[in-house]
């Protein structure tokens, strides 16, 4: 069993910085597929972002590409997603989220096994 709490979200205006977080329960964090997604209200959760399991290798929305950044550290059970220049579409209530495969590069949610309870992101214009 994963337990993930987010936390970082928070009000900013358009073109401020973020730095979400999730903290990882049990030790097998290091061999999980960490993602990022997000949802605003009355719309699907999205992929937002991904990262593999030895943090070489990512993947992005093109919407956020340049502008959002995931990286983790295994060593504290932690994954994050800097997010710069941001943008009142952005505005959503993201979610972290654990899973064991990299196929489709962890832009497909029913690959994850394990989510959040997720954190608010508010971009006033």
């Amino acid at each position: 069993q994963v337990q993930l709490v987010e936390s970082g979200g928070g009000l900013v205006q358009a073109g401020g910085s973020l730095r979400l977080s999730c903290a990882a329960s049990g030790r097998t964090f290091r061999s999980f597929t960490m993602g990022w997604f997000r949802q605003a209200p009355g719309k699907e959760r999205d992929f937002v972002a991904a990262i593999n399991w030895s943090g070489i290798s990512t993947s992005y929305i093109e919407s956020v590409k340049g502008r959002f950044t995931i990286s983790r550290d295994n060593a504290k059970n932690t994954v994050y997603l800097q997010m710069n220049n941001l943008k009142p579409e952005d505005t959503a209530v993201y979610y972290c989220a654990a899973g064991q495969r990299w196929t489709s590069y962890g832009t497909n949610r029913n690959d994850y096994n394990y989510w959040g309870q997720g954190t608010q992101v508010t971009v006033s214009s």
